[in-house]
């Protein structure tokens, strides 16, 4: 077992959090379920949280829920026909998110996943949905995203208990590779996934500031492959389409597989994220340049939350 990472971080303790977050998400999806069924449904947030919405929007026309699209806040679309919206934000203070929700048409519900029901993308939705037991004090996003998602899959019907215990092995096995080799991070991933993927990308972005881009599987064969080599780390959030690993290897790329739940995956990649920051001498915690909020344009402007 590897030592514990980050012991004295708050995204430490956030990361190792997630299984017990993740079984507190089940069991919200039960007492208070998000969608109105077959409803034509937009999920909406910044950052993370629109990778969260854009996981969430897959598995529910995956698993026949009823048309679902995603959209970051900035660019939501959301005067079409929609008979509800579900935002998501962690802070519940992101002003491209109070924006788009503001331009919803009357008569369609508006629902907020929050890390505060006290916030004001709370207030201004018909209805709240608490996320404050998955709230992360640092500023990189962890155990909300994957909380978020964990609560969308089990609302759809979808059991975590293997999801729950891939994320302790994750948590207690060792590191998916050394950080030293991890030059160039490409994360790749299909359905549901490839929003798991740039979930990645940005954590090890934002964590390590490390080099890292994020492609759906298939289309990193159309372009993307061209700056694959030594130094070079695939690692695919899910399953791999066939023959693209051996495809990829031949580059001198190394490639990385796992048979653990997605969304347990991601738990890897956010440790490893969390020792690449420590070996580089950088505070996990706070990112340069990022802050859970920040006031732009002037202290009277709405503060715009980064992460999501």
């Amino acid at each position: 077992m590897e030592p514990p990472l980050g012991s004295g971080s708050l995204v430490a303790g956030e990361i190792a959090d997630q299984p017990e977050a993740w079984r507190r998400a089940a069991m919200l999806s039960a007492t208070t379920p998000p969608f109105q069924p077959g409803a034509r449904t937009a999920l909406v947030g910044c950052g993370s949280s629109w990778h969260a919405a854009s996981a969430i929007a897959a598995l529910r026309e995956q698993a026949g829920g009823g048309e679902t699209d995603a959209y970051a806040a900035s660019e939501a679309r959301l005067e079409r026909d929609y008979a509800q919206v579900i935002a998501i934000s962690r802070s519940g203070r992101t002003s491209e998110l109070l924006s788009a929700i503001a331009d919803i048409p009357t008569g369609v519900e508006k629902l907020a996943l929050v890390g505060d029901p006290a916030s004001p993308v709370a207030a201004v939705c018909d209805r709240a949905i608490d996320f404050a037991f998955a709230d992360d004090r640092s500023v990189v996003q962890t155990r909300f995203v994957t909380s978020v998602v964990a609560y969308g899959r089990a609302a759809l019907g979808s059991s975590l208990d293997d999801a729950i215990s891939d994320a302790r092995v994750a948590m207690d096995g060792s590191l998916a590779l050394e950080p030293p080799d991890a030059e160039q991070l490409v994360f790749l991933g299909q359905s549901w996934c490839v929003a798991l993927a740039h979930a990645a990308a940005l954590v090890a972005r934002e964590t390590a500031q490390a080099r890292t881009e994020a492609h759906p599987a298939m289309e990193y064969r159309h372009g993307p492959i061209a700056t694959a080599g030594p130094g070079t780390v695939v690692w695919f959030i899910g399953a791999a389409p066939d023959g693209l690993a051996s495809e990829i290897e031949a580059t001198g790329a190394t490639v990385l597989l796992s048979a653990l739940d997605p969304l347990a995956e991601l738990v890897r990649v956010q440790r490893i994220a969390l020792s690449l920051a420590e070996r580089r001498g950088l505070d996990p915690d706070r990112p340069p340049n990022l802050s859970r909020a920040v006031v732009l344009g002037g202290s009277d402007a709405p503060e715009e939350e980064f992460a999501g």
